[in-house]
């Protein structure tokens, strides 16, 4: 898994967010359109893309993108 591919089904779970403010180092709190539907909608995507099982905690304990990426890959 790479971290660009991530990083572009981590934006595509936004509709109205400019991809171009979605990157690696992106603090996903920070965008608009976060809230917990679109935590909810991450964890999903997570699940079924990677089969890897994501919890609310991995989410509050991360700050940017790539933490969420780097939690994927510790479970690998």
């Amino acid at each position: 898994m790479e971290l660009d591919n991530f990083v572009k089904n981590f934006a595509d779970q936004f509709e109205e967010t400019d991809l171009q403010l979605v990157h690696a180092g992106t603090k996903f709190r920070d965008l608009e359109e976060w809230s917990s539907l679109a935590a909810m909608s991450i964890i999903a995507m997570v699940d079924e893309a990677y089969k890897i099982k994501l919890t609310g905690d991995d989410i509050r304990k991360s700050n940017t993108i790539e933490d969420i990426f780097n939690v994927i890959i510790s479970r690998k």
